[in-house]
């Protein structure tokens, strides 16, 4: 395995998960200090700016990606999220603050897919899975740190210092730039064959196979093809399942710690539920790819997303400290990972020439639901109904479960069995 590669990716996605957790771990103070006239309306508002940025950097990264290569997206993106953060910490308004969540946003969404794609090209074929899984360890590991910079250094400097934190980035980027191979893929489809074969020596790894490429009318052929005969039910209601899923996802996210201060938990238990919200996403990811293989992509997801609903259910019920924090951590494990069984799913119910389509497609549905989950919580709180935020965001994880189980039973018998193992597809 290429551990150079895996390692400079893993820690551009540590920068990845600290920048985008940074926000729900701050949002406590933010909204105590008034300093830009927040209010909890309008900072669901900001929490959705940073996702609709996400939004556009997925959509827009495998486009610019074939033109620049992978290496180069990742460095604009650490250096777009960094400095986005450092607009954030000297914003005077919620427009300034605003427009800093938004491009960090861009490089926030462009960042992850291009870091799996590019570890995915240095991964054993046999470990590709794992290495992935092993990479979205640090998606979770950077939600941990956010908290404990929100602990460490919120209190004694201000909000604005955690933001100061989120542009350190910027110091690493010139050992991305230098040690970072480019993408085989990218080198093999501009016809740097050679190139790419000595880089491919060097790491011991395989050479991509060069894929044909593909015209504009191939492309909308294959989404149409998503919509064809009896297909048009299964692939809206991955869609839905998506929507709900990530709704889920970075609802809660945003408004974690501010919904348990809001049940009587002192900030310090809050940002801890951050903590052990996010090792509970490590240790999902590491066991979700082999319950899959095991049990089956869509009864894994629709069972993740149940008791990922009642966990989030259990959450507006005071309950003793340590029994919560298990709550928490149990939450973590079955959401973060029920979203990626979709994904897993789709590949699966997918035909192969139909594939990359249908899991882009859903992901690219799904982030409308990011968008949508932090924007619910603040008009939940600014009308005073905080009380039924987790409510709303376990209906959200129950819809999940309806529409991925009647997707999965939908499902032609054709592509249910023509590829019953899949690894972990990962597309946050």
């Amino acid at each position: 395995m290429a551990l150079l590669v895996l390692g400079l990716c893993w820690l551009a996605v540590l920068f990845d998960g600290l920048d985008m957790f940074i926000y729900g771990s701050v949002l406590p103070h933010m909204l105590a200090e008034k300093s830009l006239g927040l209010t909890p309306d309008r900072a669901g508002d900001l929490g959705s700016y940073a996702t609709f940025g996400m939004l556009i950097g997925a959509l827009t990264a495998g486009t610019i990606a074939d033109r620049v290569g992978r290496k180069k997206l990742m460095v604009a993106c650490v250096t777009l999220f960094s400095l986005a953060s450092g607009l954030c910490a000297l914003s005077n308004s919620v427009a300034v603050f605003g427009l800093g969540r938004t491009l960090a946003g861009v490089g926030l969404g462009g960042l992850l897919p291009t870091a799996i794609s590019m570890v995915s090209d240095y991964a054993p074929r046999t470990r590709a899975a794992l290495t992935i899984g092993l990479l979205m360890t640090a998606h979770h590991a950077g939600g941990i740190l956010s908290a404990y910079v929100a602990l460490w250094i919120v209190e004694p400097l201000g909000w604005r210092a955690a933001f100061w934190v989120c542009v350190v980035p910027l110091l690493f980027v010139p050992a991305l730039a230098k040690f970072l191979p480019e993408s085989l893929s990218f080198l093999v489809a501009k016809g740097r064959t050679e190139e790419a074969r000595a880089l491919a020596g060097r790491f011991e790894v395989e050479l991509p196979a060069e894929a044909g490429k593909k015209a504009a009318g191939d492309r909308w052929n294959a989404l149409a093809n998503l919509f064809r005969g009896g297909e048009w039910t299964q692939t809206l209601l991955y869609w839905l399942a998506s929507f709900g899923g990530l709704l889920l996802v970075y609802g809660v996210a945003t408004w974690l710690p501010t919904l348990m201060r809001g049940e009587g938990y002192e900030l310090g238990s809050a940002l801890t539920f951050v903590v052990l919200f996010n090792l509970g996403g490590i240790v999902g990811m590491l066991v979700a790819g082999r319950a899959a293989d095991r049990f089956g992509a869509p009864r894994i997801s629709s069972l993740w997303f149940a008791l990922t609903a009642a966990g989030v259910f259990l959450l507006s019920v005071h309950m003793p400290l340590a029994v919560t924090f298990a709550v928490v951590f149990l939450t973590g494990v079955f959401l973060n990972s029920a979203q990626v069984m979709i994904y897993a799913t789709v590949s699966i119910r997918s035909t192969p020439d139909s594939r990359a389509t249908a899991v882009g497609w859903t992901s690219g549905m799904g982030r409308f639901g990011a968008v949508f989950g932090p924007w619910l919580g603040g008009q939940l709180l600014a009308a005073g109904n905080g009380d039924w935020g987790f409510t709303a965001f376990a209906i959200a994880g129950l819809s999940s479960m309806v529409f991925i189980g009647i997707a999965a039973l939908r499902s032609s018998k054709r592509a249910a069995g023509s590829d019953t193992h899949q690894g972990l597809v990962t597309a946050h």
